[in-house]
């Protein structure tokens, strides 16, 4: 298997390539700054640029839907729709079948990140988007312990309050020293997640008009 992790500082964020070496098939998740040269490489090798389903955005992608499987050579990503921090969210269930069927790790973006849960406001209502973070902080927390959980922020990110500077974890010790993670009731949990919101990034707005404009386009 061929992993890699990209720290970024500007903003602060974490892009990844996995793929299968042997088979020359690989992904890159969460990219940074202009997507141009992501769509250009994806165009030239006649790959799709893949994002959940129920995205909403200005250029052609392939949209996959809960449990499809995302095949890269002898490596395989099953897809999980999390919303939360947005609606479309997805995380990426990974197997690496030359080593075991069973997941070695979860690329989990700002859905699940090293020592808290994304923000919930700047997609829809901050208690909308705690009530379906509840439900797939849920799905995380019943995968196996072992499951590494590889994120796509850490300290320093505006999506999160109490981000580690240690940009990866597992999710048996996230359900142990995560707080909101830790939390199994959902009234509970959403009063955590609406307090202490950081301010929204300058561009949140602007970004959120768009997507909604987007959405309402296509209805």
């Amino acid at each position: 298997m061929i992993l890699r992790q990209f720290l970024h500082t500007d903003p602060v964020g974490v892009s990844y390539l996995f793929g299968c070496g042997g088979k020359a098939a690989a992904a890159v998740v969460d990219p940074a700054g202009d997507i141009e040269f992501y769509l250009r490489a994806a165009e030239a090798a006649g790959a799709a640029y893949v994002l959940g389903a129920e995205a909403y955005v200005a250029f052609p992608f392939k949209g996959m839907c809960d449990g499809e499987v995302l095949s890269l050579g002898n490596v395989s990503a099953t897809v999980l729709h999390t919303p939360g921090h947005t609606p479309e969210h997805i995380c990426l269930l990974v197997s690496d079948r030359k080593r075991a069927d069973e997941p070695w790790f979860v690329l989990t973006g700002h859905t699940l990140m090293v020592g808290d849960l994304g923000r919930t406001e700047l997609a829809v209502s901050a208690e909308q988007g705690a009530k379906d973070l509840f439900r797939s902080a849920g799905r995380l927390k019943a995968l196996p312990d072992h499951v590494e959980v590889l994120p796509g922020a850490y300290a320093g990110s505006v999506c999160g309050r109490r981000l580690s500077g240690k940009p990866w974890s597992t999710i048996g010790f996230e359900k142990r020293h995560n707080e909101a993670l830790r939390i199994d009731d959902e009234a509970a949990f959403i009063r955590f997640m609406l307090a202490e919101i950081p301010p929204a990034p300058p561009e949140a707005a602007a970004l959120r008009a768009a997507n909604s404009a987007l959405a309402a386009a296509a209805a």
